[in-house]
């Protein structure tokens, strides 16, 4: 009779020592990791300004010349292609200044 009751004393005397025991330690501190982050990129107003226009033209250019119901061409060469020559431009005068 005596033998049911605890087996079930120490099966709750275990469970209780699996929750209870790992609270009452101290917990060792976490390392704190350094994280290296760049500074956030800080656009100019002339470099927003490119930014916005750079999505604007082309899509003006598409409602204009309508490239996906008459010929892509002129739209290619007015619509994207300003865009890629002016980002290109910026790019290689970038790569200049960095180099002096």
């Amino acid at each position: 009779m005596f033998s049911g009751i605890q087996e079930i004393l120490v099966i709750v005397l275990v469970i209780s020592g699996i929750f209870l025991i790992p609270r009452m330690m101290n917990p060792r501190p976490t390392p704190q990791k350094v994280v290296m982050r760049r500074p956030p990129l800080k656009l100019s107003w002339a470099l927003r300004l490119a930014i916005i226009a750079s999505f604007l033209w082309p899509l003006a250019c598409a409602l204009y010349f309508k490239p996906w119901q008459q010929n892509p061409i002129p739209f290619a060469t007015l619509g994207i292609g300003p865009v890629v020559v002016g980002w290109s431009l910026k790019w290689v005068l970038a790569g200049m200044k960095n180099k002096r």
